[in-house]
């Protein structure tokens, strides 16, 4: 989902001003990363709680192939590690309401199936994702007393939202409809130049453009050739920087990489949020989480609607153990990103943490609903049977 996503921009990309087509590259560059790092195995985390595949424990590796560049691919190798079986899923029992309702499609009133319903504590905190019946209802029980938002998300359909106030004891069945989307490509006409781009001389934007070419063809050694060029041609050719920083994390030049994306930042006067995103991760890698997630919200200060730069801060968040905050960050992204599905694996690891195993395997439904074919799918399938079976020997062992 998120490679079709990213393509569907791609037929008009050439029309683009040079910023713009920079800000779809790097999209693509940091949401690889994310996939990478999230799907990375891990025997040390398979021997120290018997659990059937995690999705991760070590956090990167150097991106090896991606079509339009490698910091998504980087963190499709990093999370789901399930915890062990002594965990025990009635740990909701101090958990009191409930949330039920089923969602119809707005033509022809009838209901869908399979839809993705997500529902956050308005303060934080609690994120649950369910997947609606064949009769298109979907029921959360044992909430916290609060005011929960809710947001359904369905292919085809524009997203639907409700905010819920729950007292303590029953509530009522919601109904929900889903319009249907008509969004299509239009022609835009109103393409800016800001008056840094006119200034970037032609031939340095040429050798930006050819380095890009060249990552797009695996040759990472290449593209550093014409990146130089380009930052020869144009010192102050940030975007450069921050590429060939992506180029070294491929020649598994980590340290190079920092000071690239560190380069690009201090050009920008800490402006362009795709290179703090980058650096983040970098320190993320190395095990820095604290440093990780003060460069991570740098990056948020600069574009807050970034849901990769929230993707990125639950990972961090995450490591850190602060687990709340981590969840908050991951809905956060879901929040800003229709068809996202990075943040359901984000999510599945912390309730698997917790011992919330139901939750778990609601995550990774809502994640195969958006991914069913992709990179990650099969692995996901694996891990959500062998959460299936730590359920089955929990229940059993009451």
């Amino acid at each position: 989902m998120v490679q079709r996503i990213e393509h569907r921009c791609l037929f008009w990309q050439w029309k683009l001003t040079h910023a713009q087509r920079n800000t779809l590259r790097n999209q693509t560059e940091l949401i690889t990363a994310a996939t990478r790092q999230i799907l990375r195995g891990s025997a040390t985390c398979r021997q120290r709680h018997n659990s059937p595949l995690p999705i991760a424990d070590r956090i990167y590796r150097v991106v090896r192939w991606t079509k339009q560049g490698s910091l998504v691919w980087l963190l499709l190798c990093l999370l789901v590690c399930t915890s062990g079986v002594r965990a025990q899923i009635d740990s909701f029992d101090r958990q009191t309401v409930e949330i039920f309702g089923t969602v119809f499609a707005e033509t022809g009133n009838r209901p869908v199936e399979g839809a993705i319903v997500n529902i956050r504590l308005d303060t934080g905190g609690t994120f649950v994702s369910v997947l609606t019946d064949w009769s298109g209802r979907f029921r959360v029980q044992r909430l916290e007393p609060g005011a929960y938002e809710i947001f359904v998300e369905e292919p085809n359909y524009e997203p639907a939202h409700v905010t819920l106030q729950l007292p303590r004891g029953p509530s009522p069945p919601l109904e929900l409809s889903l319009k249907s989307s008509n969004r299509s490509l239009v022609r835009r006409t109103d393409y800016a130049i800001s008056v840094r781009e006119l200034k970037i001389p032609m031939q340095a934007r040429n050798a930006f453009e050819k380095g890009l070419q060249r990552l797009a063809k695996q040759d990472a050694a290449g593209s550093l050739t014409q990146f130089a060029r380009a930052t020869a041609g144009f010192p102050d050719y940030y975007e450069a920087y921050y590429h060939i920083g992506v180029a070294d994390l491929r020649l598994g030049r980590e340290e190079e990489a920092a000071q690239a994306f560190q380069r690009a930042i201090d050009l920008s006067g800490g402006r362009y949020a795709w290179a703090q995103f980058a650096l983040g991760l970098v320190l993320y890698r190395r095990g820095e989480y604290a440093e990780a997630e003060t460069v991570i919200r740098q990056g948020l200060n600069q574009d807050e609607n970034s849901a990769i730069g929230h993707l990125l801060l639950s990972l961090a968040l995450f490591r850190e153990s602060r687990l709340d905050e981590a969840e908050k960050s991951a809905g956060d992204a879901l929040w800003r990103k229709s068809g996202f599905a990075l943040p359901y694996l984000v999510l599945a690891d912390i309730h698997g943490r917790r011992g919330e195993y139901a939750r778990e395997l609601q995550n990774l439904d809502a994640y195969l609903k958006l991914e069913p074919n992709g990179p990650a799918s099969k692995r996901v399938r694996e891990i959500h049977e062998g959460v299936q079976r730590i359920i089955f020997r929990t229940k059993a062992q009451e």
